[in-house]
């Protein structure tokens, strides 16, 4: 597992750790489809360019993640795997490869209801990147 779950009253926070920048975003993508839904993905069915703009690194971790789940609620798309082409505190461009939610063959978890803004960080540590992150259950 490459995410840490933090306990938090009516919310679900999570501690992401990655060796730089693109890796926390992806690796936070991975955990929040990890924690919505179950089954198999592997079937691929949609690729996705996404390209974004935030005013920081936790403003853009909000709008990655939020993207993720629009994907997820509004398209009944599940992220599959994800290329980070480029990123910057301000911007990110990537390509999602998608598999399309199948009942038959997922499981949702547990209903996240949006992404938030308390206790967002992402930091570059002595390790690598961190990022904490907390949702709306």
């Amino acid at each position: 597992m490459s995410y840490q779950i933090v306990d938090h009253t009516a919310d679900l926070g999570i501690i992401v750790k990655g060796v730089d920048e693109k890796d926390v975003f992806i690796r936070a993508a991975q955990a929040i489809t990890d924690l919505m839904v179950e089954g198999d993905i592997s079937k691929k069915t949609v690729i996705k360019d996404v390209s974004l703009q935030g005013e920081d690194f936790p403003d853009l971790m909000v709008r990655w993640l939020g993207e993720i789940l629009y994907l997820f609620d509004g398209e009944k798309l599940i992220v599959n795997s994800i290329e980070i082409k480029s990123i910057s505190p301000i911007k990110l461009k990537s390509t999602l490869t998608l598999s399309s939610f199948e009942p038959e063959h997922h499981q949702v978890i547990r209903e996240i209801k949006a992404v938030t803004y308390h206790q967002i960080s992402v930091d570059k540590t002595k390790d690598g990147w961190q990022a904490r992150i907390i949702f709306d259950i």
